[in-house]
């Protein structure tokens, strides 16, 4: 009876903590706390966003998949049959895609520190208090990016011309022999590093963006001290931007990984010359749309994927002793 009575008082007391809290009895329960009710309308304002990236990417890269295990043609898709891993057998013994990620590879080598040394050293120029007009190079820097990429090719060969262009025509002013850009297997890959810098507008604002939030009091107590511009530089600058400088790198490296429209529109598709422009993603496109062995190329890109998963992965294991974070942990 005791027990009774006790449990009859707790239910008693906590009915009437309720009603002086104004929750009605039995709604206690189903009340959710801040944090999940932050939580709740965050998973409500970002479902638009899961649902696309189920439908539209998820569901696109498991049929990809599927259909790399087999070997389906544009042209007989009737005919398709399931041939396991023998396209990524085969892979292995294709002298094209060698040669693919070979140029794919020694173009990355050579276009990446130069896009990200030009990225950060125009973001540098454009920040600086001391340019004229600084708003006005900025919006100068980024709008070519607006420009899309088929005609700034068709401009840019125009103005790589070996003859007629005007890059040969200035260098000629010198008194030196412009190079033969787009026919030199010895010159191609500057010529498209070149080209590449025309589109360095958005890792220009991001390194302008990281630039801007190096709090200047430090810069103003390394002046005290007697620092110069490079010890500044290399000691505040670069570590405070390090996330940024990481993540231009990471993007850097996807979007080279990727190179594809530049190249077509260059040679028209032929990888010329002599299958020095030949990129893996060129390859795929030949497999796929050309020779209509739409099973074979799924098996390209995703031999491209995984490489590029590898390579990310590594990145961000090597620099995460090497980037600063304000929260503390690298």
């Amino acid at each position: 009876m005791k027990k009774r009575q006790d449990r009859v008082d707790e239910m008693s007391q906590s009915t009437v903590q309720q009603k002086i809290s104004g929750t009605p009895i039995g709604e206690r329960r189903w009340h959710m706390n801040k944090n999940r009710r932050e939580a709740f309308w965050g998973y409500v304002f970002v479902s638009p966003w899961i649902i696309g990236l189920a439908l539209l990417t998820g569901g696109p890269l498991i049929a990809s998949f599927i259909l790399s295990l087999t070997d389906f043609n544009l042209v007989n898709p009737e005919a398709v049959r399931f041939v396991g891993i023998d396209n990524y057998v085969n892979l292995a013994s294709d002298p094209l895609v060698r040669q693919g990620l070979l140029v794919t590879f020694k173009f990355a080598i050579i276009a990446i520190p130069v896009t990200m040394g030009a990225s950060l050293g125009v973001a540098l120029l454009v920040n600086s208090q001391r340019l004229f007009g600084r708003n006005i190079f900025r919006t100068l820097f980024y709008m070519p990016i607006q420009i899309p990429l088929v005609a700034s090719t068709l401009v840019w060969i125009g103005f790589l011309n070996t003859k007629t262009g005007w890059l040969n025509a200035i260098i000629g002013m010198f008194g030196l022999q412009g190079p033969d850009w787009i026919n030199s297997e010895a010159w191609i890959y500057p010529a498209l590093t070149l080209i590449g810098l025309w589109g360095i507008g958005n890792f220009m604002l991001i390194s302008l963006a990281g630039l801007q939030a190096v709090p200047t009091n430090l810069y103003e107590a390394a002046r005290i001290d007697g620092a110069g511009a490079w010890v500044m530089f290399r000691r505040i600058t670069i570590p405070l931007m390090s996330p940024i400088l990481l993540y231009n790198l990471v993007i850097c490296l996807i979007t080279t990984f990727q190179y594809f429209t530049v190249a077509y529109v260059l040679t028209n598709g032929r990888g010329d010359p002599n299958n020095a422009t030949l990129f893996i993603n060129l390859d795929l496109f030949h497999e796929a749309f050309r020779d209509n062995r739409m099973g074979y190329a799924a098996a390209i890109g995703w031999l491209l994927f995984v490489i590029v998963l590898i390579l990310t992965v590594a990145l961000l294991g090597f620099a995460r002793k090497r980037v600063y974070y304000a929260g503390g942990e690298s």
